[in-house]
């Protein structure tokens, strides 16, 4: 399976240890150029764990032949998306809630870090997702409290 991700959900798994998860769970992990250089940024949270983990898997992509129109998202989201669609990719990793409607909206399967977590646990990796969601809401990271609650209950938890 191949993963193109974006930043917002890597940023979440490497605050919360998870990055090598992703290995585990899928044959091939792909970012954009425009991604990595937005994570690596200095003071960037996470950048140097990330700058580590990403090192093999950036492409470089030009989606200036593409008109792309979607008021908010960022260049590495929505190079993110070209390289989902023209690598036939299985999964769009990302979490902001605006890029995960305009993917879906563009028929492009989405992952958010949540569900790596879950999908993490269901394939055996993490006996619970508990303590890396723990982690997250002592971060930056912000999810509904709506969608913690549901990812507690599909791990059974």
């Amino acid at each position: 399976m191949l993963v193109i991700a974006d930043s917002s959900a890597l940023i979440a798994l490497s605050i919360c240890n998870c990055l090598d998860i992703l290995d585990k769970l899928f044959n091939s992990v792909k970012v954009p150029k425009s991604v990595f250089d937005e994570l690596i940024k200095p003071r960037k949270p996470q950048a140097e764990a990330l700058y580590t983990y990403l090192q093999d898997k950036v492409i470089t992509i030009d989606s200036t032949s593409f008109v792309i129109s979607a008021g908010g998202l960022g260049r590495g989201e929505l190079d993110a998306m070209v390289l989902c669609k023209q690598m036939n990719a299985n999964y769009l990793l990302i979490d902001d809630k605006r890029a995960r409607k305009i993917a879906q909206l563009n028929g492009i399967p989405i992952m958010g870090s949540l569900g790596v977590l879950l999908f993490a646990k269901q394939r055996g990796l993490l006996k619970s997702i508990k303590p890396a969601i723990v982690t997250l809401q002592s971060s930056d990271i912000h999810f509904s409290d709506k969608l913690i609650e549901k990812a507690l209950q599909l791990a059974g938890e």
